[in-house]
């Protein structure tokens, strides 16, 4: 077995301080308003006109520029993201994948649980003997869970039978695309200190970086 960071990707292309995505955006709003005549070629009328709208609640606008981004996570936290239903997604599959074959190491790979119990809000403050103690019960686990996986692919069960005895802490991969819209009600959502923590683990970073990616569009979403 092996154990990975959780993680993610951003796949969209996004111009500088994103003010294609920015322009994009103002050249659609303003044929609510009809006020094509005040935008600017230098992005400042954009900067302004969305930050506008998201002043006003007007998010309907974001909907018409999305974004995908591929994340690194467990099965448990993957079934959360999935939830978010104004997306799509494309998600690696104990179906048809055949973690015995050599192209995935012969091994099947596990997301580290010990970034999630530092996040964990009731586990954090835990003294570090007994989080040693509670991820060698984990490591335990997920090495049993493995060769019963292994064994049962020998004796002939296809992947998606024998994927019945893998965990949570499964490492998949699973690529979204929503559009701005939604990706804010996901962080509101998901970066909550009342989130999972192996979910905040990847929510947080990834919105940081949109931070400075995006200012307008996602610098008013505030995390604890």
């Amino acid at each position: 077995m092996k154990t990975l960071k959780a993680g993610y990707e951003i796949l969209t292309p996004i111009s500088e301080n994103g003010l294609a995505e920015l322009q994009h955006i103002e050249r659609i709003g303003r044929v609510c308003y009809k006020s094509e005549g005040k935008i600017t070629q230098d992005g400042e009328s954009a900067k302004k006109f969305v930050k506008m709208l998201i002043d006003r609640g007007h998010e309907a606008m974001l909907e018409h520029s999305t974004l995908s981004v591929k994340f690194t996570v467990d099965r448990g936290v993957s079934h959360e993201i999935v939830r978010h239903r104004i997306a799509s997604f494309a998600q690696e599959s104990t179906r048809y994948v055949n973690y015995s074959l050599d192209k995935f190491g012969n091994e099947v790979n596990y997301i580290d649980l010990e970034g999630g119990i530092r996040l964990d809000n009731k586990m954090k403050e835990m003294d570090g003997e007994t989080v040693a103690a509670i991820l060698a019960q984990w490591r335990e686990a997920m090495t049993q869970a493995e060769a019963h996986y292994m064994k049962m692919l020998e004796l002939g069960a296809t992947p998606q039978i024998a994927r019945s005895v893998l965990p949570n802490s499964t490492k998949t991969e699973l690529t979204v695309t929503a559009n701005y819209r939604e990706w804010r009600n996901f962080f509101k959502l998901r970066t909550e200190k009342t989130a999972h923590p192996q979910m905040r683990e990847v929510t947080i970073p990834l919105l940081n970086e949109l931070k400075g990616k995006l200012p307008v569009i996602f610098e008013d979403i505030e995390v604890e």
